[in-house]
């Protein structure tokens, strides 16, 4: 199969995007924006689809959707990464056709489930041996350090080109990459978020579990962070992952210090 490397087609308007309420509540795009980020910050798997090369012979040798359940981490841009085996039938999906889709679904445990929000991106995906990116993923799913140095394993990066959220009543809108980015732009913080993850984990224990019992109102008292970005922290406790966010951006270390202090006297205060 030929690899598709052409632009994707314009974005589709639904009703609610075609009308004059985009152009005067730019406040109302950030709060998807913002909703989008939460979605793929907060949930740890996602549906992957892809196109399945078909059979030679079968329908022309035309692929098929195909989808499938994967782990997911993302990078402080809002790209997912994904650790992908040799073996399984959507990577040799992606080395024909890097364009991939992934549903992130937070519906979970809602009595109506299509009230509730999710989102899907659109990307492309391509295998990368950016290390930084491999910690931020084993970090989110330490489990998968028993098999991510097996030869057949291999780290992806997505590459984000839209989203298609629907958020509930009134929240359905595609949105394109550059809406989803926060700002200010995170400068360097990426560089400086493992000895942040580390100072907390090992130093700080007790704030985590403060953060997880008296904000979030969780159980526990072993949660660990796994991760800092511009708008929150990642927490894990076993199979269980929480987020808690600032609130406000953060562009550096300093800043996430500022915000992980004001974490701390909020969580005191309750």
């Amino acid at each position: 199969m030929v690899p598709q490397t052409g632009p994707l087609p314009p974005l589709s308007r639904s009703v609610i995007d075609n009308g004059e309420l985009w152009l005067f509540c730019p406040e109302m795009i950030e709060d998807m924006s913002r909703t989008v980020r939460d979605l793929l910050r907060r949930l740890d798997r996602a549906t992957l689809a892809s196109a399945l090369p078909g059979p030679s012979g079968a329908d022309g040798g035309a692929a098929w959707p195909y989808a499938s359940l994967v782990l997911a981490a993302v990078d402080h841009d809002l790209s997912p990464i994904l650790l992908l085996s040799d073996l399984a039938e959507h990577t040799k999906s992606i080395l024909a056709d890097g364009r991939v889709s992934l549903l992130f679904d937070g519906t979970g445990g809602l009595d109506q489930p299509l009230t509730g929000p999710r989102v899907t991106v659109l990307g492309r995906a391509a295998r990368t041996g950016d290390g930084r990116l491999g910690h931020r993923f084993l970090s989110r799913h330490p489990d998968a350090a028993l098999y991510a140095g097996f030869k057949d394993f291999h780290f992806y990066r997505v590459e984000l080109e839209r989203a298609h959220l629907v958020g509930g009543f009134g929240k359905i809108r595609w949105l394109d990459a550059a809406e989803l980015k926060p700002e200010p732009a995170p400068a360097g913080l990426a560089g400086s978020e493992a000895g942040i993850v580390t100072h907390m984990n090992d130093d700080h224990a007790d704030a985590l579990q403060l953060f997880a019992g008296k904000l979030l109102g969780l159980p526990g008292n072993d949660w660990r962070m796994t991760g800092v970005d511009a708008e929150g922290i990642d927490l894990r406790r076993g199979g269980q992952v929480a987020r808690v966010p600032f609130e406000m951006a953060i562009a550096d270390a300093a800043g996430a210090r500022e915000a992980l202090v004001s974490l701390v006297a909020r969580a005191r205060a309750v």
